[in-house]
């Protein structure tokens, strides 16, 4: 991942552009993901693999990732920036492609966990911001608390989130800003157990990008509250 991104960045300088992997660098475009297709093996066998379905383990692996996804965020979405791209309106091309809840679904790209087949999950809430080693380290700590506790995903929702997402009144949604995932990552036993000091030590760096950047005032504060 770190290869093809300084692959990519390069060969757009020699043709006197500028690559970006900023997760909503355009407020009216798609943004830029980082999804990730998942499984689980043991002893040669993909334990997610069913016949027409997917297995109890890949259920509960899926309802672990539910279970730790706001906690999760902050470092799968670990800039500013990053949830102007989970939280986005649809774009000029009709959709983000990016989650803004806490859901699951079958092959349907409207959702944080996509299950294109019986043998894998895709998770689709990381951003190209996120850190390529912390990315599968997270994923499986959360998804291996809800093998090891069953957690229960509860039924997959097949329906466009985009369009009939408004609807819902009782699906989580994912944080509204960094400082929220901030917070909820703080507040992760399950991750705290499963990643140990780093969390308090990435906590503590977030909190200073977060206050670094609420220093600042945009235009668009000062000319919509300056006369007020």
């Amino acid at each position: 991942m770190a290869f093809f991104k300084f692959l990519v960045k390069s060969v757009a300088e020699q043709h006197g552009m500028r690559a970006t992997f900023m997760p909503k660098p355009f407020i009216n475009l798609t943004g830029n993901g980082c999804h990730i297709h998942l499984s689980l093996w043991k002893d040669g066998h993909n334990a997610f693999a069913g016949n027409d379905d997917i297995t109890d383990t890949a259920r509960h692996f899926i309802g672990g990732l539910l279970h730790s996804a706001p906690a999760m965020a902050a470092i799968t979405n670990p800039t500013v920036n990053s949830y102007k791209r989970i939280n986005a309106p649809r774009t000029t091309s009709g959709a983000t492609w990016s989650p803004n809840s806490v859901t699951w679904t079958g092959n349907n790209r409207t959702h944080m966990i996509r299950v294109p087949e019986p043998n894998r999950l895709e998770l689709r809430l990381a951003d190209g911001a996120v850190n390529p080693y912390l990315l599968p380290a997270v994923a499986l700590a959360a998804g291996m608390d809800g093998v090891i506790h069953a957690r229960d995903p509860g039924p997959r929702m097949d329906f466009n989130m985009y369009t009939e997402g408004a609807h819902l009144t009782d699906v989580p949604k994912l944080p509204l800003n960094l400082l929220d995932a901030i917070r909820a990552l703080e507040a992760s036993p399950v991750l705290h157990d499963a990643m140990g000091e780093l969390v308090a030590s990435y906590v503590k760096l977030k909190h200073s990008e977060w206050n670094d950047y609420a220093r600042h005032l945009t235009e668009w504060e000062r000319a919509t509250t300056l006369d007020c």
